[in-house]
């Protein structure tokens, strides 16, 4: 294959594969089944084509065999690995290839395979596993960054809708191997000649992280069988959650519903959506049932929202089922059961003292592939839609219709894999509501694509900095996550904390997270009482709000190993810095610096490092309220633990602190 160090190339030396991806190289390919790697493999080396470079390998434990085939096609190189002439008792989870090293290493990222299963790059000298665990797993795709050399290499499957895949590095000595593996989930395979995994794209990206991220972002949304949603209006708005929790009844939502309504005329807020979340529903998996604390029922009250000017909407988690809810009293066999040990597999206990503010002790999860447990789901979403009024949805909790296979969770009807499952249910609700908006949240990252306007890209927003979700690890997610928002969907960076009482966040930290979810331009929330914010505070709220989806960069993304802070106090010597920058369409510009740390950090950052125009510019520090005297071509920074400044730059002398982010 080519010859030019600046596209991909696989080929075979010496006996050994080896694939190229710029100044990475991919040594060594072993064929794995089933999780394990076949022990005294054979390899056969096929040409196909002038190109195209096939490897096919058998194994005397195995009764088939698995082939890898590499076919280039301009900068990308397309791999597909599928396994052939299996006999119709053979029990197949999961296929796929291990590169038994990667050359010359500096850092991959570790992607998680839903809205709370975190993101982050990861030093192979120091990969800080969980306690106990062999690897680190990535789901979809990852991204290697060189020790020596420009760019990034790019590794990801194109099509998602299928089969959940993914990326397992174990550490070597010298360099980690790397394990790509399609999850077969035991499908239903009679009259298959060959079980055949997705396209995986593998390519060099000369730029920045963040542009090789959306590049296969680009290649995913061409690749989906039903187009990303980027049509509809911005997600902004209110949502109960974060203020009144599952304390709700119709007089308190009322409330903050003339308040919403009220202040938004007002000062001309461009808020969409007014959302009712969790506590209106006794249990969970009883959608149709609501508390005697709302007593007209749903109907009367997203009329209210509705005549308030806002797009009424609701949440819930479609595959929670609680232990004591009717539907599991009256339809126990809707429920997954557990493979290993019997009865419903127990997703998740609650013993102790916090209930979730239900009675119920266990949740157990939906399952769809019982046709009456779906066509209860169907009637619910139906209702919701048609009948109740519901405009936005916010579904939680999805992927627990996607997280085990057939090892572990017995289904109604086997023969589907964990996607195969979910994207059924998705498909199905999408058809209920309509145009509907949707946002998932607890949701795979990429199944849903097409399906869903938005998607939460981190964890639930807390009332401190440092609490089990920390928001370290948050923020991190969120710059990892950002190279898909409006290419797939509008990411979610959750609610917007604006009270200024009521959590243990300094005036500086909230106002820095504030901002930072704002310059994402994404979801933009709020659960706070607006009647009762300060000036300074519906001043900061207005300027996040993002009617027109502009998105920002992060062009400092993988320029220094942001490490996961959940894993140990080892991971806090990364880089703490985090810049955003937004451009708009007159040469104006934000930019956004954050000091994740609990130390002060001073940075000299030139225009051209964060993608902006090396010219003199002048600047407007809309955190400190002045202007700079002079325009620069550097921005020279200092800033305080969990601080942020934001900066307006422009051609022009700026007078006037902007009341919106460009």
């Amino acid at each position: 294959m080519s010859g030019n160090k600046s596209i991909p190339s696989f080929e075979v030396q010496n006996g050994i594969p080896r694939m190229r991806l710029g100044p990475l190289t991919l040594r060594g390919v072993r064929p794995n089944v089933n999780g394990t790697d076949l022990a005294n493999p054979r390899c056969e080396v096929e040409a196909d084509g002038p190109e195209n470079l096939r490897l096919r390998f058998s194994a005397p434990a195995f009764p088939g065999a698995l082939c890898l085939e590499a076919a280039p096609s301009g900068e990308c190189l397309w791999l597909q690995t599928w396994v052939e002439g299996l006999p119709d008792d053979f029990v197949l989870d999961s296929f796929g290839v291990t590169f038994e090293a990667v050359e010359n290493l500096g850092a991959y990222l570790r992607s998680g395979y839903h809205s709370w299963d975190g993101a982050s790059y990861v030093d192979p000298q120091a990969p800080l596993l969980p306690q106990g665990a062999p690897h680190l797993d990535g789901y979809a795709l990852t991204q290697l960054l060189p020790r020596l050399g420009e760019g990034s290499a790019v590794l990801g499957f194109e099509r998602h809708d299928r089969f959940q895949t993914v990326f397992r590095f174990v550490d070597g000595e010298a360099s980690p191997s790397l394990t790509i593996l399609t999850l077969w989930d035991r499908k239903e395979r009679s009259g298959l000649a060959r079980c055949s995994s997705e396209r995986l794209a593998a390519f060099h990206h000369p730029g920045g992280a963040e542009a090789g991220l959306r590049a296969w972002a680009r290649l995913v949304a061409a690749a989906s069988p039903t187009a990303p949603r980027l049509d509809g209006p911005a997600i902004t708005g209110w949502c109960s959650w974060y203020n009144l929790y599952a304390y709700i009844d119709e007089a308190s939502i009322l409330e903050h519903l003339n308040a919403a309504r009220e202040v938004s005329c007002r000062d001309s807020l461009p808020m969409c959506v007014f959302q009712v979340d969790d506590g209106f529903t006794p249990e969970m998996g009883d959608w149709l049932t609501v508390k005697p604390q709302f007593p007209r029922g749903m109907p009367p009250l997203l009329d209210d929202i509705r005549t308030a000017g806002f797009v009424p909407g609701l949440w819930i988690a479609p595959f929670v089922v609680g232990c004591r809810s009717e539907l599991y009293r009256l339809h126990p066999d809707w429920v997954v059961q557990d493979a290993r040990g019997g009865g419903p597999f127990v997703e998740m206990r609650r013993y102790g003292e916090e209930r979730w503010h239900k009675r119920s002790e266990e949740y157990y999860i939906l399952d769809a592939t019982h046709p009456e447990a779906f066509d209860y789901l169907r009637r619910v979403f139906h209702t919701w839609r048609n009948e109740w009024g519901c405009e936005y949805f916010k579904t939680d909790f999805m992927f627990w219709g996607a997280n085990y296979g057939p090892e572990q969770v017995r289904a109604h009807t086997p023969g589907l894999t964990r996607i195969e499952s979910f994207r059924q249910v998705a498909e199905m609700i999408r058809a209920e509501i309509g145009d509907a908006l949707w946002l998932g949240c607890g949701c795979p990252l990429w199944a849903a694509v097409g399906l869903l306007d938005g998607v939460r890209t981190g964890g639930d927003v807390g009332v401190r900095w440092d609490d089990g979700a920390t928001a370290q690890a948050q923020l991190v997610d969120l710059a990892v996550r950002n190279f898909a928002n409006q290419i797939l969907w509008q990411a979610d960076p959750d609610c917007i904390l604006l009270r200024n009482r009521f959590h243990h966040l300094s005036d500086t930290e909230l106002r820095t997270l504030a901002i930072y979810a704002g310059m994402m331009g994404g979801v933009t929330m709020t659960s706070d009482h607006l009647g009762e914010l300060p000036a300074e505070r519906l001043r900061l709220w207005k300027l996040v709000l993002n009617p027109e989806r502009r998105s920002c960069d992060f062009p400092l993304l993988g320029r220094t190993v942001l490490n996961d802070v959940r894993q140990g106090p080892q991971a806090l010597a990364g880089e703490p810095l985090l810049v955003q920058v937004r451009q708009g369409a007159g040469g104006e510009a934000a930019v956004h610096l954050l000091n994740t740390g609990s130390q002060p950090v001073r940075r000299s950052l030139p225009l051209a490092d964060l993608g902006l125009e090396s010219e003199a510019r002048f600047v407007y520090d809309w955190t400190e309220g002045r202007a700079w005297p002079a325009p620069v071509t550097t921005l020279e920074v200092s800033l305080d633990r969990h601080a942020g400044q934001l900066l307006f730059l422009g051609p022009e002398p700026i007078v006037f602190p902007p009341d919106r982010l460009p």
